[in-house]
């Protein structure tokens, strides 16, 4: 396994202002909650998993594999046969993907920006994400690109949020910090956003666009926990880690942050059983071939 070298000058320029966030605050959050955020979306990676349909032997591209617990769960199906290469921009959660990979596995590390990374061609059977896809600044291109690394009929399937009105998970604690700290700025349409690839039409668009065929999304609604046993304290840390409810607070005031927090948990409370906090989300399942 080859560890994660810190850099941030490689990457497509469109895609600098998300390299520099996976190094720093956003980077950052995860790592620091990786075990929370790894249990919270475990429902998301089981559907993944399960549409990806992984084979013994089998080569993967994990793209954005952040702290590693995807392409883990991928090597344990390929074996000692088969490999999992996991690609992010951020070095920080490599490194960590790094340090929680079994010294066995069959896997490797690079640091790299998927739309414009050179692949080695038709250097894998299987494309997998999880909530990976959804930054960058031209998704078709990157699509493209990504295709490089797939073998004729090879398969892509990634799983991304739907449609933030269908994710209380992140709404909720956004409205509950907009009642204290200035809102967000507007996006343009699919800008780069955890929530960019929400519409189905957009997926399909996209994917059709990049060339694959026999594209399938499916709806999946999951119920997620968001305090991983802490309360409402910890959902809140999650809410803030992976939400944009983070991005609202960041560079605030102290006490703006600090009123906005406690709305957060005031809004989040009614999802409480115990120190568990379970709230609705949905994200997308989607499968494709390459030609």
């Amino acid at each position: 396994m080859d560890a994660a070298v810190a850099d941030t000058s490689f990457g497509h320029f469109e895609n600098a202002e998300q390299i520099a966030f996976w190094n720093g605050a956003g980077g950052a959050r995860w790592v620091a909650r990786r075990a929370e955020l790894d249990a919270m979306l475990a429902p998301v990676q089981e559907a993944l998993l399960e549409r990806a349909a992984i084979q013994p032997g089998e080569r993967v591209l994990d793209i954005g594999c952040g702290c590693g617990a995807t392409m883990i769960a991928a090597a344990e199906k390929v074996g000692a046969g088969g490999s999992v290469l996991g690609l992010d921009v951020s070095a920080a959660m490599l490194t960590a993907a790094h340090e929680a990979a079994p010294a066995d596995a069959p896997v490797s590390f690079v640091q790299g920006d998927a739309m414009v990374h050179h692949f080695k061609a038709a250097s894998a059977d299987v494309v997998l994400s999880r909530l990976g896809v959804m930054y960058f600044a031209d998704p078709v291109r990157a699509v493209l690109n990504i295709r490089n690394a797939l073998r004729s009929e090879g398969r892509v399937a990634f799983a991304c949020w739907g449609e933030l009105r269908d994710n209380p998970w992140a709404l909720e604690p956004l409205q509950a910090a907009y009642e204290h700290v200035p809102k967000l700025p507007g996006l343009r349409p699919h800008a780069p956003d955890d929530f960019a690839f929400g519409s189905a039409e957009w997926i399909e668009t996209v994917m059709t666009e990049a060339g694959l065929r026999r594209i399938r999304l499916e709806r999946c609604d999951v119920s997620l926990d968001l305090a991983a046993g802490a309360g409402l304290d910890g959902a809140v840390q999650t809410a803030l880690a992976i939400g944009p409810a983070g991005r609202a607070v960041a560079d605030q005031p102290a006490e703006a942050v600090e009123r906005a927090t406690a709305a957060m948990k005031k809004a989040l409370a009614r999802y409480a059983k115990g120190q568990d906090v379970v709230v609705p989300g949905s994200f997308w399942a989607v499968t494709a071939l390459d030609p």
